[in-house]
């Protein structure tokens, strides 16, 4: 998948804004993150569960944990070199609805 393409599909959730973060760009609703992107190297992180963690490492290679605590607070790297659009905008829903408001996340619920 494109760089330009997952900036798309991530922008394109309720109220999300996109803001830098260090050296990576950020996706908001409410200043809260659920994904951040490299553009250099096509690496996604977003913000699972540690309960949804397991099933999506088991179900797309593409993704894992990200090294150390982080890892183990469920936010997972995704290359995006190595997924489909429609599974990635599955992930994405997940982390999105993982921080937004149910006002807005309930309409994929």
């Amino acid at each position: 998948m494109e760089v330009k393409d997952a900036i798309a599909l991530a922008g394109s959730f309720p109220e999300t804004e996109l803001k830098p973060h260090f050296e990576k760009l950020s996706f908001r609703v409410r200043n809260k993150i659920f994904a951040t992107l490299s553009e250099t190297d096509g690496q996604m992180v977003v913000k699972l569960t540690p309960e949804q963690q397991p099933d999506w490492v088991a179900r797309i290679p593409a993704l894992q944990p990200v090294a150390g605590g982080w890892g183990r607070r469920g936010w997972s790297t995704i290359d995006l070199a190595q997924i489909r659009p429609e599974v990635l905008r599955e992930v994405l829903t997940t982390a999105y609805c993982n921080v937004a408001p149910k006002s807005l996340s309930g309409r994929y619920t």
